[in-house]
């Protein structure tokens, strides 16, 4: 939709904000071919007029002075400007040295949690990867937030992409684990206005438990369980040892769909609330109580985000989410946990197919550094700088990094920056000298989201309702910044001499522009929408739906159903017998050592995470609007716990870990469990980078307190360490 004001040049565009996971709708105000503001959109079905200000702030992101919109080259006086021509050619040149002497083991790709907003970005990379051979490592932000959800999802339903979420607008009853939808808006979870539609499961008659070391912004408006840090699955072990030991267990619906019940009744008997309560803090009377609850709810749904994946038991958490849903008989039902299918033509084919390459990759491909296994592909950016640092085959020699900025992302980023410095080749794709880009031989200027077309192809299966949305590029690339694609696309033709998958991709590109019909991203999305669920299957349904017709006639997007569509778990299970497995002794192994961890003495508190509203990762403190005030970094700290360290409110207090040291100010609280001290993480911006508002506001990289050690990363899904770190506090 694009509406013109008379005889001012002005144009409203409807298109979705790509920052994070609801892609709400928003209206873009373009003058002169600037975009000047931008705006919700009241007129989309779902988010209805709403935005939080980080996605109306963006405005100043995409007319940021501060943004790079050159390529440029670093060089000992600091970057300077460079033809897109010069860089490429030196890029390409220095590349094939590193193949030709290296193989292509010694090149490496990390990708940021943005570049999952962007189909086209995540589509050239993977061809990428391909085409530079076999050995190529490949890390994503991932390995910080989700790969441990990805893992159990293979083990139970053999393949990664098959990831339950809650039935939002049927519950009854949602347990929610380690989430802050109020602040984050929900991940693996697409659902606008989601703490709108958490109300409403209130104001018809049921309840939103919000399980969490913090009483977050969710937890003050719902019903709060405080839990120790990285306890989580001890709570859920419970309340299976409570379902089965009480006979509430759902024993027909399990056995109709899964193998491995008794096994698990086994497992789980040990935990009993008493045992637990020592380490979860949670009394077993409350344990009991929502073990009933959830197994006699017929519409109940737990659910569990970013807290529940970052410790040191992330795979098995998420894995016992999902059995906790299935024994309490919540499973694939109305108002339940349900796995969204694209109704793609013979889509369990597709999902046996795909689900057993990925668990073969799994098998076969290792890190080089501590034997991780690949989860879809990619390994643990913890272990990136130990990657290039470490001497022997496939030393990473050139690395890539785009939409990510690691240094303040991963582990022990001091570590990550050192090891920057020492590689052959350093590209950045990105549109600012973040503190990763200050460490890149070359930083390549990228549109935002509103300078591209884009269909949100990652997160229409955690539609909580379903529905499709397309836009079109708001404004032309500002400067002389490229889609991701592009650039990738002309790197694999320079680079078609020294890769025959490469050679093969540029001569394929040359023959379909010579028939007119040149490959596109935006026509793999086509095929996408026209042959799943409300497609127009190329003109076979009439009235379904294709890029164009959703761009012209449902502008504002399309709802396809009210709701989510159940019985159809088998669709979603890779496995040849179509039934969930619950036995695996990986996950009987994790169940073994829980009880056995022990808190350093020399560290008495727990140190978590925290989402803040007016900030997203690392990458948006350059916006003003976001800025505004007495906007700084600090912690979050319990009242008590300062009062006998002798720490006041605003006090800045020595925060060491095992690992390392940072210094932040803390704010005292009690909604907070004793013990506990939270720290937001994507601060710590220093001045060697070229976003001011950012440098100005500097804070501490948390990260510093976390350990890049691979005896310290997650064993099962190779993630980073996160939440519950060990740590004391110290007045300064």
């Amino acid at each position: 939709m694009v509406t013109r004001t008379e005889h001012t040049g002005i144009e409203h565009r409807a298109t979705f904000c790509r920052i994070c996971e609801p892609l709400c709708g928003m209206v873009a105000t373009v003058e002169d071919g600037k975009l000047v503001s931008l705006r919700p959109d009241k007129d989309h079905p779902l988010s209805a007029g709403f935005a939080c200000q980080k996605g109306i702030a963006f405005t100043e992101i995409v007319n940021d002075p501060d943004r790079i919109t050159t390529p440029m080259r670093r060089t000992p006086d600091g970057f300077e400007p460079v033809s897109w021509d010069e860089a490429m050619s030196d890029i390409a040149d220095r590349l094939s040295r590193v193949l030709r002497s290296h193989g292509p083991g010694a090149v490496g790709w990390y990708m940021g949690n943005p570049g999952a907003f962007s189909y086209a970005h995540v589509m050239a990379i993977m061809a990428f990867i391909k085409g530079i051979g076999p050995g190529t490592h490949f890390f994503t932000a991932s390995s910080q937030d989700t790969n441990c959800r990805l893992m159990a999802s293979q083990l139970l339903y053999g393949t990664p992409t098959s990831v339950p979420i809650p039935d939002l607008t049927r519950t009854d009853l949602l347990v929610m684990m380690g989430a802050n939808p109020v602040v984050s808006h929900g991940s693996f979870l697409t659902a606008p206005r989601i703490k709108d539609r958490m109300h409403d499961i209130v104001k018809r008659g049921g309840r939103v438990v919000v399980i969490d070391p913090r009483k977050t912004e969710t937890a003050a408006q719902f019903e709060w369980c405080g839990i120790v840090p990285d306890t989580d699955a001890l709570l859920l072990l419970s309340l299976l040892q409570v379902m089965f030991a009480e006979g509430i267990a759902h024993t027909r619906e399990i056995d109709a769909v899964a193998d491995g019940s008794a096994w698990l009744r086994a497992q789980v008997a040990p935990f009993t609330p008493e045992v637990t309560q020592s380490h979860t803090g949670i009394d077993p009377d409350t344990v009991r109580g929502l073990a009933r609850d959830l197994a006699a709810t017929p519409r109940a749904a737990v659910y569990g985000r970013l807290g529940t994946c970052v410790g040191r038991y992330g795979t098995l958490t998420s894995y016992l989410i999902d059995v906790v849903d299935l024994v309490a008989g919540n499973l694939d039902v109305p108002g339940g946990s349900v796995i969204v299918g694209q109704g793609m033509p013979a889509q369990r084919l597709v999902n046996i197919g795909m689900g057993a390459a990925l668990r073969r990759t799994y098998r076969r491909q290792r890190s080089r550094i501590g034997g991780f296994r690949a989860i879809i592909g990619s390994e643990p950016a913890a272990l990136m700088a130990k990657e290039m640092t470490t001497p022997g085959h496939r030393q990473i020699k050139a690395m890539f990094v785009s939409a990510g900025n690691p240094v303040l992302s991963v582990p022990n980023g001091d570590e990550l920056e050192s090891a920057l410095d020492s590689v052959d080749l350093t590209v950045g794709l990105d549109f600012y000298l973040n503190e990763t880009m200050a460490h890149c031989d070359y930083v390549l200027p990228v549109t935002t989201m509103y300078e591209r077309d884009d269909f949100a192809l990652v997160f229409q299966q955690f539609q909580a309702t379903p529905f499709r949305q397309v836009t079109e590029a708001v404004i032309a690339p500002v400067g002389q910044a490229r889609q991701e694609w592009e650039i990738i696309g002309e790197l694999i033709g320079r680079m078609a001499d020294h890769s025959r998958v490469f050679a093969g991709m540029t001569a394929a590109g040359k023959v379909l522009r010579r028939l007119g019909k040149p490959f596109t991203p935006r026509a793999f999305a086509d095929i996408v929408i026209r042959t799943s669920t409300g497609g127009d299957w190329f003109g076979l349904r009439r009235g379904g739906l294709s890029h164009w017709r959703l761009a012209r006639e449902h502008p504002h997007g399309a709802v396809l159903s009210p709701h989510l569509r159940t019985g159809a778990l088998k669709e979603a299970i890779a496995y040849l017998r179509g039934r969930i497995q619950l036995t695996h002794e990986d996950i009987a192994a994790e169940i073994a050592t829980l009880l056995k961890q022990e808190q350093p003495d020399a560290y008495p508190l727990r140190m978590i995470g925290m989402r803040e509203p007016r900030s997203e990762n690392s990458w948006m403190h350059n916006a003003p609007l976001l800025m505004r005030g007495d906007r700084g970094h600090h912690g979050l700290m319990n009242a008590d716990d300062a009062a006998d360290l002798q720490i006041g409110d605003g006090s800045e207090v020595r925060v060491s870990s095992p690992y390392g040291s940072i210094t932040v100010p803390v704010t005292l609280t009690k909604d907070i469990m004793p013990g506990v001290i939270a720290v937001p993480h994507g601060w710590g911006h220093k001045g060697t980078g070229g976003w001011t508002l950012a440098n100005k506001a500097g804070g501490a990289n948390v990260n510093r307190l976390t350990s890049s050690d691979p005896d310290d990363v997650e064993s099962l899904a190779g993630m980073a360490w996160l939440t519950g770190v060990p740590v004391r506090a110290e007045k300064v």
